[in-house]
């Protein structure tokens, strides 16, 4: 077992890999009365196409099928479903999917060996065949038709389109309906037996518990029997290229005002590492100085009507692809885009300033300390991070590194116009 101190935020981390490759790690937090425990698997929408465990020829599976997985995993060999033990427990258990990765959690403050062995224990339990799948389908159809209808869904996913070309992050994480309807129980234990390998998942236990017990609980738990997979999984996605889909897509909407996402998609990608932690650190105090709320564009927005209180603007990265989202709602999207293109290109010329990156940089840092003493925050962002080998523990040492120069070298490399994309939802006109 691995002991990781942290002596800047003052945190512990306990590590070890289990006989069938899981990944264990512990982080002790006294005084907590919550307890909080996930477990992932690196496994999400955009994982379409491999060689599955045990075969030699690649397969593309249907879109949707790493969603609809996780909606099956609840489902146990007794007719059980697993959120009832939770709640049998006192606990309160979820799970998520997303563009890379598929969760499972839970928290509780009491019964957490109990709720912890059940986690294990039904992830590990695949039940999947021809009557629950079917009708596992008409739910997730009602689910993906309900997205269909919700216009913040929409030009979130419009945007992705026209950044990408290829890759499969501009597909909906729930696949579509034609989709769905043709995932067999053959194709989920495809997926399962190969993804859900322990050696492709991780467990992240926090709280104020003894890290003997909770390493025995894990151990005792964990199913033994099923087979490490040696080496990386093989993944095939097409080579994304540099340039945009297209310019931008416009639809219409039952919506009382347009809303817009402006979306730069990034060139600086396929990076790991603390190496990719310093593009998100540094990409991150650029957006907050540039979009968020207090800065000179957004107040400059706001105050002549062009947006409202929902303007917004972040940047979102993982290992393959990575870009920058400005949302919001106003009656003229086109000229928000070309405002924020004029303000950017000031910035360019004329510099930053730098007691504004001085007071975001110090603002970063109270709110990653702050964030720090949420169980949830720490957990879920842990194990994002770990399977891009980011130990979120060297978040603030990277933070405080960071300097001027190199948020200026980031507005010249990523925000480049030909990288811009406008998505935009306009009101359906009253007859």
């Amino acid at each position: 077992m691995e002991k990781i101190v942290n002596n800047i935020i003052k945190e512990e981390l306990y590590f070890e890999t289990l006989e069938n490759g899981l990944k264990v790690y512990f982080m002790p937090k006294k005084g907590f009365i919550k307890k909080y425990a996930v477990l992932a698997t690196d496994f999400g929408s955009n994982d379409l196409e491999f060689i599955p465990k045990g075969e030699n020829e690649r397969i593309k599976v249907n879109e949707g099928i790493a969603h609809f997985l996780e909606h099956k995993m609840f489902e146990q060999p007794d007719g059980k479903n697993a959120f009832d033990l939770f709640s049998k427990y006192g606990a309160n258990a979820n799970a998520f999917t997303n563009f890379n990765m598929t969760a499972y959690l839970f928290s509780a403050t009491e019964n957490f060996n109990e709720c912890l062995t059940h986690l294990i224990d039904y992830v590990q339990t695949p039940y999947y065949t021809d009557e629950n799948v079917e009708k596992e389908k008409g739910i997730i159809a009602q689910e993906i038709k309900m997205y269909d209808d919700d216009a913040n869904w929409q030009v979130y996913f419009n945007a992705l389109k026209a950044m990408y070309q290829k890759h499969n992050v501009k597909i909906d994480i729930a696949g579509d309906v034609e989709s769905i309807y043709k995932i067999t129980p053959e194709e989920l234990y495809k997926c399962y037996n190969t993804f859900y390998n322990p050696s492709n998942m991780i467990l992240f236990i926090i709280g104020d518990l003894d890290q003997k017990e909770v390493f025995e609980t894990v151990k005792k738990a964990n199913h033994t029997e099923i087979e490490k997979i040696e080496g990386k999984i093989t993944r095939f996605s097409e080579k994304e290229p540099k340039e945009i889909a297209c310019k931008e897509i416009v639809e219409k909407y039952q919506v009382s005002m347009p809303m817009f996402n402006i979306g730069y998609k990034d060139e600086d990608i396929n990076l790991r590492g603390k190496e990719l932690l310093r593009k998100e650190v540094v990409s991150d105090i650029l957006c907050d100085m540039i979009f968020k709320t207090g800065s000179e564009l957004n107040d400059y927005l706001y105050m002549n009507g062009l947006v409202n209180d929902s303007f917004y603007g972040g940047f979102y990265s993982e290992v393959e692809y990575a870009f920058t989202l400005i949302s919001g709602e106003g009656k003229d999207p086109y000229k928000v885009k070309d405002i924020i293109s004029e303000y950017i290109e000031k910035y360019k010329k004329e510099g930053l300033s730098k007691e504004s990156f001085e007071r975001t940089k110090k603002k970063k840092i109270g709110e990653f300390i702050k964030y720090m003493d949420s169980m949830e925050f720490i957990a879920n962002n842990f194990v994002s991070y770990a399977f891009k080998d980011i130990n979120i523990l060297d978040y603030l040492e990277v933070l405080k590194d960071v300097k001027f120069e190199d948020v200026e070298e980031r507005l010249n490399k990523h925000f480049k116009e030909e990288n811009c994309v406008i998505s935009i939802i306009e009101p359906i006109e009253s007859m």
